[in-house]
């Protein structure tokens, strides 16, 4: 087989040459060349001809591949390959003259080439989306401004973020720069002169001195003249369709606030994501604990004249601040879940990291205390484990309730000694009672159990007579509630944390939240609970987030480690007022075992109140100990109609999608994997 196989022969040849011109290309396209600024940059204008490029030489690709694979030399080496020593042979002597390696190196391109055009598809319209984006003519004549302060702004950056600008497929807009640059850095004034002097829709001021972040930014709503404030960053990328799309939402919706999910790409290179962020929709407790909604922000320029310009006191954090500022005025906060920023992450940005600029880190804490000042409430706020600017809020205590624990239990002391045990035990705060609602035990030991209890002073044990149903049995317990705040408790469950009561509390005793949840472990330190997703799971009903997850999991964006709105809470810990808890009629006894609590939240929810999950009140739960699984035809047949009366009653809210999650996650799994939607 050698002796027919030539390193000159002119098919060896033409194997071998396209990979080598490959290599060269990929190496000019795809690697950075970290040598300071003469690092090479791929702008975004070039990109469609670059994709047109990579998708001929992936055909080309394709065709020597396929000749090598229908090449008689190949065949004919098929009933060697069938033997381990002859693969070997083969393998070797194809490896010696450069074949095997092509073939193997060739279909390793044509992959990367797939994988590199599919981010090239998220910042390039299709032709013909393009041309309808441009060519729609909306109700009202809005002009963005988009302000950037520049300071020292590397020139590939700069260019970089104009050329974003003028790709944009909405066409009212003006680009206000402050520059605030040193004088070793005057090639920045002179490309924005440049491009200044080509389009009339850039205005561009060099500062007489650098004020800071939030000085420059200021200067830049003084040059604005448009009906929309946008915020963009000096070195990050706009798609093409984000005001298209921030039109369609101040047309269709009146919204005055809008922002957009975005991704964070690394170094010079557009298409290396490291992050995507996937939003909820308007969320005042995951925005205090976290400026989850950052970047894109547009919002009308007259909401100025309530809040005032950015603070230079608030340096490093100002969008925090003055998003918090903005959103508490604003009548229509709206958020568009579509990949339409794109933050860049480098040396030395807070991007890539926090510590680069740890003065923002305080900085952010102070904007929330302001925040909450203006809003009458007192709080300490600080760093959570998750982020230095994830913070954990500290509310101060203004009451001290009743509040009365219901319990619900069928025999199964051990549980319920080991739950009531570490209430009476651990528990900080003491103005409570326990009310266990005995359900047809059968155990003396039971009754037992319950005689002891009923010595204690703040113990009691109801007793409700009918079949199991859990609704109905809370319903009956909060009768004898004397509580001014119900807590609806598994017995299946363990404190772990002394203030868990205190941490219920703090949020309960807010006019604008109707229910609280816990964080529930597994006896493994799994999460079992850390709020609700509506359409998540197999039934698309509702399910758990992050379920399964280890303890220690700062969960999507560090969610397990600050209180955030949600859709819903389990009821196996469920912190109530008693008088919503009437007003509602309780919980809706139809649902006799599953979706009483997440029904119940939602009813909350319709009322205008919000719904919090704080992960500073953690619990042990050994979820179904008290009533089994659905492991026989009668229950599996009385949970399908549960299922099925859920969806019925909440077609609508499912076909919307919960809007405290995204559309962009998965409803199949608890973890919030990624599965992008159209357009996203």
């Amino acid at each position: 087989m050698s002796t027919n196989i030539n390193t000159k022969n002119q098919k060896w040849k033409a194997a071998k040459e396209p990979d080598k011109v490959l290599a060269k290309h990929y190496k000019r396209l795809y690697q950075e060349q970290r040598e300071g600024e003469k690092e090479q940059f791929i702008t975004i204008r070039d990109l469609k001809q670059q994709v047109n490029q990579l998708k001929l030489e992936k055909a080309e690709l394709q065709k020597v591949a396929d000749h090598y694979e229908n090449s008689p030399i190949w065949k004919s080496a098929a009933p060697a390959r069938s033997v381990w020593k002859g693969i070997k042979r083969v393998k070797n002597i194809l490896k010696k003259y450069g074949f095997f390696g092509s073939v193997r190196r060739t279909g390793q391109k044509i992959k990367e080439i797939e994988t590199k055009q599919g981010e090239f598809n998220r910042i390039i319209l299709k032709p013909e989306v393009e041309t309808m984006q441009q060519e729609t003519e909306f109700p009202l004549p809005i002009k963005f401004s988009i302000l950037v302060p520049l300071y020292n702004t590397p020139i590939q950056f700069l260019k970089e973020m104009m050329d974003s600008c003028y790709r944009q497929t909405y066409r009212n807009w003006e680009l206000c720069l402050a520059d605030g640059s040193d004088e070793a850095h005057k090639e920045v004034l002179e490309y924005c002169e440049k491009e200044a002097e080509k389009d009339s829709r850039i205005r561009y001021q060099k500062l007489e001195e650098n004020g800071g972040i939030s000085i420059n930014t200021n200067a830049c709503i003084k040059m604005a003249t448009g009906d929309y404030i946008a915020l963009f960053d000096h070195d990050d990328i706009l798609h093409p369709s984000v005001l298209y799309e921030c039109m369609k939402v101040i047309c269709e919706e009146g919204a005055d606030y809008i922002y957009t999910d975005e991704a964070t790409f690394e170094g010079y290179d557009i298409r290396n994501i490291i992050t995507y962020h996937f939003k909820p929709d308007f969320a005042i407790d995951n925005l205090r604990a976290n400026n989850y909604i950052c970047h894109f922000s547009t919002f009308k320029a007259t909401l100025l004249e309530e809040t005032g310009l950015f603070r230079k006191e608030y340096n490093g954090s100002q969008d925090h601040d003055i998003i918090l500022r903005l959103t508490s005025v604003a009548k229509k906060v709206y958020h568009i879940p579509k990949l339409l920023y794109y933050w860049r992450s480098h040396a030395g940005s807070v991007a890539q990291d926090i510590n680069s600029k740890t003065y923002a880190i305080d900085a952010g804490k102070r904007a929330v205390k302001d925040h909450l000042s203006r809003q009458g409430i007192k709080a300490e706020v600080e760093s959570s484990r998750a982020f230095p600017t994830i913070f954990r809020i500290r509310y101060e205590l203004t009451i001290s309730p009743l509040i009365s624990i219901l319990i619900p239990n069928k025999d199964h002391v051990v549980d319920l000694t080991k739950c009531i045990d570490s209430i009476l035990e651990k528990s900080t705060y003491c103005n409570f009672e326990i009310i266990v609602i005995e359900n047809n035990s059968e155990r003396e030991e039971t009754f037992d159990y319950y005689s002891y209890l009923e010595t204690l002073e703040n113990v009691s044990v109801v007793r409700w007579e009918g079949e199991f149903n859990y609704a109905a049995i809370n319903n009956y317990g909060a009768a004898y509630a004397k509580g001014e705040y119900l807590l609806l408790l598994n017995n299946d469950t363990e404190v772990i944390n002394e203030d868990w009561l205190e941490e219920l509390l703090i949020y309960g005793q807010r006019k604008d939240v109707g229910a609280v949840g816990a964080k529930l472990y597994y006896p493994d330190d799994t999460i079992q609970h850390a709020g609700v997703v509506i359409g998540l799971g197999a039934h698309r009903a509702a399910g758990h987030s992050h379920y399964g997850v280890s303890k220690e999991n700062l969960g999507y964006m560090g969610r397990l480690f600050y209180a955030q709105d949600v859709s819903a809470v389990t009821g196996a810990c469920l912190l109530v007022r008693k008088e919503l808890f009437d007003a509602l009629d309780g919980l809706d006894e139809k649902f006799t075992v599953a979706f009483n609590d997440v029904d119940f939240c939602l009813r909350i929810r319709e009322k205008g109140l919000l719904v919090v999950f704080n992960p500073y009140a953690e619990l042990y739960h050994y979820e179904s100990k008290s009533r089994g699984f659905e492991n026989t035809e009668e229950k599996r047949a009385r949970f399908e109609s549960e299922v099925k009366m859920f969806r019925e009653r909440y077609q609508k809210l499912l076909e919307k999608g919960d809007p405290y999650y995204n559309p962009n996650f998965s409803l199949d799994s608890a973890d919030f994997t990624v599965c992008l939607q159209d357009g996203s």
